[in-house]
């Protein structure tokens, strides 16, 4: 699974929309559409910002996707 598709999941799971972790981040939902869909490329910074929305780590997230990327 990567991580746009783990990401689109765990928001389900947490019964979350996408408007709420947007308001959270301070970013438009066309934004964090874009996050969570792989339009726009995910820095470190708003990784640790979502993260922290699901108390997660960054990590738990998204390392799988990087690590199969660049084998």
């Amino acid at each position: 699974m990567n991580s746009e598709s783990k990401l689109k999941q765990i928001r389900k799971e947490n019964k979350i929309k996408m408007k709420e972790i947007a308001d959270k981040m301070g970013v438009s939902v066309s934004y964090y559409w874009q996050l969570e869909t792989g339009r726009k490329r995910l820095f470190y910074d708003r990784a640790l910002q979502i993260a922290t929305i699901f108390n997660m780590k960054p990590d738990d997230l998204f390392y799988t996707d990087y690590k199969r990327k660049n084998k």
